[in-house]
């Protein structure tokens, strides 16, 4: 029902009979059963399922009202036992000498109060207002219905008192299609979950817009929206409705019905709580609004409870689609959306900075791999676009101990077919006098009469086991980015994904004038290139282009093996990028905890199947250095922000450099499994 913060709802089309209530509440009755089977805690039904929407003269018939009165409590009597959430059921009400279009809220043999429609359409094919009256001509706020006093209106909040952040609002189809829908203002006084009983009919175009709606209004409310409308069994006099049954969450669309189906429909998914509550507190405008606004302050709380003492728990699998890459769209068209929209924004971010300072020729380091590629790639359409030569862009590669032939003969490849001025810098001998000046030893090696040659040859001879040497590494790091800084202004080309994990040298790769990559994570800059090389790139560009896509990711710090084959794997030693990236997605955007990212970790496919302990060590790995390594976050060169995760500390994150991390790993170490 609920776990981790997700709760289940879902959106309900039962098969029905126009003004046949008994046999209307039956199947409601199946459906709550259904839903019950699966674990949804929250169950939204039609407008007026209780008696059908489509009843016109009959509502003012006491027989359909009686009836539709002993069908709700036939579906209350059901619930005590047979569906142990939250159901909202539809049915016209006699009240205030007045008929109203009103949804009953039910959960446990309790009824916990009716909302009444607020917006009533009376134009084209709809013609409520002949049968029905708003809310506000209400003159009593509570009724006595089925032996039990409840609360009569639009200004209800249902409150789950053992389920943190469950606060349930209702408005009714038309409440919707307003300018200020009802559901915003229940938004503002605290419903989380919003639902929308309605019967909108079918006509040309009308369903996507009715999705749209349905999507914009949960982003705009910062809520989930579940949304329930009559299906085919409605009177077809005049119009045909299709039963289309969403659920959004803040603007993303989590589920939907397939229409004009001849069978009962229980549409799922689950929803997140826990984002919610997140964005919301991130988002001070939100709660401002409830001054400017002007929302009523009288808003009435409902409470229940939910989970009775019993341990949360949810079904699986979830209901919900995690994606394994949230950086990455699966769909191929917003792929290439994506895509041509970042590199667009880092060439408008290099460019205007360039044009501030006098349009200065630029220094880039290029080592044949993804970043410092991608990074080229956006200095040179920047220099096209200012009208600048790109021989005013000066490509260093500077290959050291650990660089290969694959990425060195890359680089100089790439650099010649753009047209850039390249120069290759081999570093090791600056590294070497560099060692000596400071009496390090490399991995415990003499330097004692030894050239570059010599050195080389023996570090090509050590085993695995002693290849560690941070000094050894900082030194090329650090010699590399002295040259570049002595050449021009300094293009970056470090990802977010490696600021995360401190996956940098400080005042070295760490460093530039301006970083066009810093806010794009390791699992996209590959598919950066791609594009890149298929649409901004052709001929030989575009095939050394793609080779580079394909080359394993390294830093080329530690010395080849004697067949000059890489001797260091960035994943080998810090852990896949597609695990730190889902990490960093959860933990940066939605401020999930340790404990909730191994669950949603363990509840989708990667490229490759992890272990639950694979994937607890990985976290672990992640959230030991994301704390670790803030000072170097802390002073970054400018650059763009892309997407919704940036570690500027100018901008999205600033946290103390010396925070602990005890209390995340507390989570990540506890015992269990996350399977």
């Amino acid at each position: 029902m609920i776990q981790h913060g997700l709760i289940r709802v879902a959106s309900a089309m039962p098969e029905m009979r126009v003004a046949d209530p008994l046999f209307n509440a039956d199947r409601t009755i199946e459906q709550l059963h259904e839903a019950q089977a699966v674990g949804v805690a929250l169950v939204v039904f039609p407008e007026l399922n209780l008696t059908g929407y489509t009843c016109a003269d009959l509502f003012a018939h006491a027989s359909l009202l009686q009836g539709g009165i002993a069908a709700l409590g036939k579906v209350i009597e059901a619930s005590i036992t047979g569906f142990h959430g939250v159901a909202v059921v539809g049915l016209p009400l006699a009240h205030d000498d007045q008929v109203f279009n009103c949804a009953a809220v039910v959960s446990r043999g309790r009824l916990l109060g009716i909302v009444a429609k607020s917006f009533l359409p009376n134009y084209k094919e709809f013609y409520e207002a002949r049968w029905f009256s708003s809310v506000v001509t209400a003159r009593t706020h509570t009724l006595r219905l089925l032996g039990q006093e409840v609360p009569f209106g639009a200004d209800l909040l249902f409150a789950a008192s053992d389920v943190p952040g469950f606060t349930l609002g209702v408005e009714i189809c038309e409440d919707l299609w307003v300018p200020v829908p009802p559901s915003s203002y229940l938004a503002v006084a605290g419903a989380t979950v919003l639902a929308n009983l309605s019967a909108s009919n079918e006509v040309i175009g009308k369903c996507g817009y009715r999705r749209q709606l349905v999507v914009n209004q949960s982003g705009r409310c910062i809520a989930a929206y579940v949304y329930s409308s009559c299906g085919i069994w409605e009177s077809t006099t005049d119009v045909v409705f299709g039963g289309h049954c969403l659920i959004a969450e803040n603007g993303t669309l989590l589920a939907e019905s397939r229409r004009f189906q001849r069978t009962g429909q229980l549409t799922i998914a689950d929803v997140d709580l826990d984002r919610l509550r997140t964005d919301r507190l991130r988002t001070v405008n939100f709660s401002e609004a409830r001054l400017y606004a002007q929302v009523p302050t009288n808003y009435r709380t409902v409470p229940f409870t939910l989970l009775f003492g019993q341990t949360p728990s949810l079904p699986l699998p979830l209901r919900r689609f995690i994606d394994p890459h949230p950086f990455v769209p699966r769909v191929q068209t917003e792929l290439r959306e994506r895509c041509e929209d970042i590199f667009n924004t880092q060439v408008a971010g290099l460019a205007r900075r360039l044009e501030h300072i006098g349009k200065p020729p630029v220094a880039i380091g290029i080592s044949g791999g993804l970043d410092s590629t991608l990074a080229l790639l956006v200095t040179c359409k920047t220099f096209d676009l200012l009208g600048e030569s790109r021989q005013r862009i000066h490509a260093l590669t500077m290959p050291g101990f650990g660089t290969t032939s694959r990425t060195r003969d890359n680089a100089m490849r790439l650099a010649r077919h753009l047209g850039v001025a390249a120069r290759e810098i081999d570093i090791r001998a600056l590294c070497l006098a560099e060692m000596r000046a400071l009496g390090h030893s490399p991995f415990g090696l003499s330097l004692e009469g030894l050239d570059v040659e010599e050195l080389t040859a023996r570090l090509r001879q050590l085993p695995a086991d002693k290849r560690s040497d941070l000094i050894f590494e900082n030194i090329q790091a650090r010699v590399r980015t002295n040259l570049l800084m002595n050449t021009a202004f300094v293009v970056g080309t470090g990802d977010v994904s490696e600021l995360a994990l401190g996956w940098c040298t400080y005042n070295a790769d760490h460093m530039s004038m301006y970083n066009p990559n810093v806010s794009i994570p390791k699992t996209l800059v590959r598919f950066l290139v791609q594009w890149a090389a298929q649409n901004e790139f052709e001929g030989q560009a575009r095939s050394t282009l793609l080779d580079i896509a394909d080359t394993p990711i390294s830093p080329e710090l530690l010395p080849t093996d004697t067949q000059g084959r890489v001797g260091q794997s960035t994943e080998e030693a810090i852990g896949p990028y597609e695990l730190h990236d889902f990490f960093l997605y959860h933990f940066l955007r939605y401020g999930a905890t340790p404990e909730k990212i191994l669950f949603l970790a363990s509840q989708t496919k990667f490229s490759r199947p992890y272990s639950s302990d694979e994937i607890r060590r990985w976290l672990k790995v992640f959230v030991t250095r994301f704390f670790q390594n803030q000072f170097k976050r802390s002073c970054l060169p400018d650059g763009p922000k892309v997407g919704s995760i940036s570690l500027s500390p100018r901008g999205d994150w600033r946290m103390p450099s010396d925070a602990s991390a005890a209390l995340w790993l507390h989570w990540v170490e506890r015992t269990g499994t996350t399977d």
